[in-house]
């Protein structure tokens, strides 16, 4: 069995005091943080999808290595549209974060892709990322394996989120099928809850640390859901239960300082 602790698009800025749409994202991420290791239920790992800075290079992710250190797990992260990718493998190329990295233990192998574009907003695996991912999935001795990735590899049914999805999400899906190993897809980018099968492929979107989007809406939309973070535990017969976990405001209000 191993249990992942997944977060998803923090945003964290330079400054402490920063705020995207009102929520200070530094306390957000904190007060998260606090609530999983209030709650009981212990990681092994944590997969984080993306988006970690909003801004502020460096001193945002010196920020995310002094909140998530405490928590004394391995970090595997990967970039978001918002990252700086020199920056970020710089801040978190070293033990215990791993940068787009991959895990085999208890009959599963992670992955974590570069799904990222320069420049854009919407993103894409590239060829040497499938080559990769083919290559780990061969050569493994685990059963079952879970992608990691930041930008949806399936509709969200939001026209402006769809617009910045994965733009080959078909070639995604067909190279996740081939191998017939891959159980499970999980991405952020979309600050929303989704979870479906996809012809046998379990996919699953985390809400972020922060503010969420509005699904369904046609046109950029925030919504009130609180802060979120997703656990998920493999099994080594291939199952996997998971959960979403909202931070209610009791809690973001110093509840678990």
């Amino acid at each position: 069995m191993l249990r992942v602790l997944h977060l998803t698009d923090p945003h964290l800025f330079a400054d402490p005091q920063g705020a995207l749409r009102g929520t200070v994202t530094s306390a957000s991420l904190e007060s998260v943080l606090a609530h999983y290791a209030a709650s009981g239920w212990p990681a092994d790992i944590a997969v984080v999808t993306g988006d970690i800075i909003q801004d502020g290079g460096n001193g945002a992710y010196d920020r995310f290595r002094q909140l998530l250190s405490p928590l004394g797990l391995p970090v595997y992260c990967l970039p978001g549209n918002h990252d700086i990718g020199a920056e970020m493998r710089a801040a978190l190329g070293e033990a215990p974060f791993y940068y787009c990295d991959s895990l085999q233990r208890d009959n599963w192998l992670i992955v974590c892709l570069d799904s990222c574009l320069q420049g854009h907003a919407g993103g894409a695996v590239a060829a040497d990322e499938f080559k990769r991912l083919r290559e780990l999935v061969a050569a493994t001795a685990a059963e079952h394996v879970m992608v990691c990735l930041h930008h949806p590899p399936v509709p969200m049914g939001s026209k402006w989120l769809d617009s910045v999805g994965l733009k080959n999400a078909g070639e995604f899906l067909q190279e996740v099928s081939a191998s017939g190993k891959v159980r499970a897809a999980i991405f952020g980018h979309v600050h929303q809850h989704y979870d479906a099968d996809h012809g046998g492929l379990r996919v699953l979107a985390t809400p972020s640390t922060c503010r969420q989007f509005a699904p369904g809406s046609e046109k950029f939309a925030v919504d009130d859901n609180p802060p979120a973070y997703r656990r998920i535990t493999l099994s080594a017969d291939g199952g996997f239960d998971t959960e979403v976990v909202w931070v209610v405001q009791e809690h973001l209000a110093g509840g678990y300082a």
